[in-house]
């Protein structure tokens, strides 16, 4: 007769929770290399990117590393990851930047510019506003309507900046130039969100008084081209800094 076993047989593991371990256990590493990187070489990063793939069955492809603006193949590396960012960013605002020179010009009466922070819409006084009035004027409607499909078909974030020339102003409405540059920028807002529809969380309003200067005031025609509004399209990771509502 033979002996029985006093202990009950051990339970295994269920089949799937080696591999789900295992998986697990191959994205916490895959993290903690992008983490520990202080170079990053994107041949590496391609393969790391191209095994996690394959761990979750994903077909080679389907995931691409962010677009570069130059060719890995040459032995360019990127000195750090805000550099990766700076580049993709870069290549998003380029595509914006060639949509947008169909609009501005004589249609919008505007100067574009690239900068590091993004895409300057630069607008003269003239176009937007009469002198020390911080009411829209009939032509400026039109100006602003047409970079409307482009900026609400866009993800960036929206800084309107006002400024001013130097000449002192005191009014019961605008005390200061402080208040006139604030308000010429809240104006443009208002417009865009009141009257055209526009994401009030992509837009911010700033004045700048007349302490943002593009030339010393010494000139009528400097001082004409200081008094400005500048709409500024913030690259992709710059609008993901601005404050957030605490219920998003």
């Amino acid at each position: 007769m033979s002996r029985r076993d006093d202990h009950p047989a051990r339970q295994s593991a269920p089949f799937w929770m080696s591999s789900y371990a295992d998986l697990v256990t191959q994205i916490l590493i895959f993290f903690v290399l992008l983490y520990s990187m202080s170079v990053i070489d994107i041949q590496r990063f391609s393969a790391a990117l191209a095994s996690v793939q394959h761990t979750l069955g994903i077909p080679p492809g389907t995931v691409e590393p962010p677009p570069l603006l130059f060719d890995p193949a040459d032995g360019t590396e990127l000195a750090d990851l805000d550099e990766l960012i700076f580049q993709r960013d870069l290549a998003q605002l380029l595509g914006v930047y060639r949509r947008l020179e169909l609009e501005v010009g004589d249609a919008a009466q505007a100067e574009l510019l690239l900068e590091e922070r993004g895409i300057v819409v630069r607008f003269p006084e003239r176009i937007l506003f009469d002198t020390g009035s911080a009411d829209l004027r009939p032509e400026a409607l039109a100006a602003l309507d047409h970079l409307l499909p482009i900026l609400a078909d866009i993800p960036n974030a929206i800084r309107v900046e006002g400024h001013t020339d130097s000449r002192p102003i005191s009014t019961i409405q605008f005390p200061s130039n402080w208040e006139l540059s604030t308000a010429r920028a809240t104006a443009v807002i208002r417009y865009l969100i009141e009257f055209r529809g526009m994401d009030p969380l992509r837009l911010s309003a700033a004045g700048y008084a007349e302490f943002r200067p593009l030339a010393p005031d010494t000139t009528p025609e400097a001082m004409a081209r200081n008094r400005r509004v500048d709409l500024v399209i913030l690259r992709v990771s710059l609008g993901a800094g601005e404050p957030r509502a605490q219920t998003e």
